[in-house]
């Protein structure tokens, strides 16, 4: 009988950035599959490059963009950033699609990040959240 080219589930598990131990065992608390990834990807957002030690280039320069005037030439800007960084940096998800809404009154972002986890037969995931310039 010949072998068949199915996808098998993957299943994924990344330690919990709260760092809190776990009430019985005491040990590090950990994120699965579909939280452990869309934990992975507000990381690669949100890191800046040079702020991950050992990894200089990993992150993204999407902070920079903020201080920027708020328009759609700047959100189409923010969306090829954001999806660039996924890509390169994020190897569990493809089909990686950005919308971003440009907030001009809130002077911010809006984004919204679509994606499939490879190996997973689910639906699509998504991610938003508002990027908007601190002080």
């Amino acid at each position: 009988m010949p072998i068949s080219n199915r996808i098998t589930s993957k299943s994924f598990k990344d330690i919990s950035f709260s760092f809190t131990p776990h009430p019985v065992t005491n040990d590090l608390t950990v994120v699965k599959n579909e939280d452990a990834i869309k934990t992975a990807i507000k990381n690669c957002v949100f890191t800046l490059p040079g702020e991950k030690f050992f990894n200089a280039q990993f992150g993204s320069p999407i902070r920079d963009t903020l201080f920027n005037l708020v328009d759609d030439a700047t959100a189409s800007v923010v969306a090829d950033t954001i999806k660039n960084t996924i890509q390169l940096y994020e190897t569990r998800v493809s089909n990686v699609s950005v919308e971003v809404d440009s907030r001009p009154d809130l002077n911010a972002f809006g984004v919204t990040i679509f994606y499939d986890i490879i190996g997973d037969l689910s639906s699509a995931q998504a991610i938003s959240f508002i990027l908007e310039a601190t002080r």
